[in-house]
């Protein structure tokens, strides 16, 4: 079970998934596919993120339909929020209350550069609600309204990835690891798992800005 992120880069993990040799080492059919957040546009849109991961990897990989749940972007975002979640609690056999027993396998997240991650975006109403698997959000910065797990759940995760490359990120990648200032003041510093593992994957751009690597690897 599997939450994948928008953005271009896991547009290009995707990509490489659905190519030989990798495309051949994965039991597609077995896979559960979830998104981490989506835009509320409808999915032929360019804008959706369930357009981005179909077109670079569900359209040529065999996948079973009935295990892809993406979120109804073209939905009222509240209503889009209510229904995901129930089918989430569903999936992980939990009709009510925090994660408890079933959990998704792995969260794939992004970072922005000014620190939120899937759409938890600074300063949003998502801080105040400690309880809800899925939310409605609207960005203030990207002008749009916004569907995304949240914390409860992804903290909840056997593993949690953030993907981020680039030197446009390098400053934000060192605010959120190494923070000097007000803790939590990012959105990514509230993903902490309680049970399972963090792992942060950057290339060298990325990463240039750390203070030291230890040992943390830069791909």
């Amino acid at each position: 079970m599997v939450a994948l992120s928008g953005g271009s880069t896991p547009k290009a993990m995707y990509a490489r998934l659905a190519a030989l040799p990798l495309a051949g080492s994965v039991d597609w059919p077995r896979v559960e596919f979830l998104w981490g957040d989506e835009r509320c546009v409808p999915p032929d849109r360019e804008a959706s993120n369930y357009r981005m991961v179909r077109a670079s990897l569900l359209d040529h990989v065999p996948v079973d339909r009935d295990r892809v749940h993406r979120i109804r972007g073209e939905d009222p975002p509240v209503e889009a929020a209510r229904a995901y979640g129930q089918e989430l609690r569903q999936l992980l056999g939990t009709p009510a209350g925090p994660p408890a027993g079933g959990r998704i396998d792995l969260v794939l997240l992004g970072l922005g550069e000014d620190g939120h991650t899937a759409s938890l975006f600074p300063g949003g109403e998502w801080m105040q609600d400690p309880v809800s698997w899925v939310r409605a959000e609207y960005s203030r910065t990207a002008g749009q309204w916004r569907v995304t797990l949240m914390p409860v759940v992804i903290n909840a995760a056997v593993e949690i990835i953030f993907l981020v490359t680039g030197k446009a990120k390098a400053a934000v990648v060192r605010q959120v690891l190494e923070p000097t200032g007000q803790p939590g003041r990012y959105p990514a510093q509230v993903i902490s798992p309680s049970a399972g593992r963090l792992k942060w994957l950057l290339d060298t751009e990325a990463a240039a800005a750390l203070s030291r690597i230890g040992d943390r690897s830069p791909f």
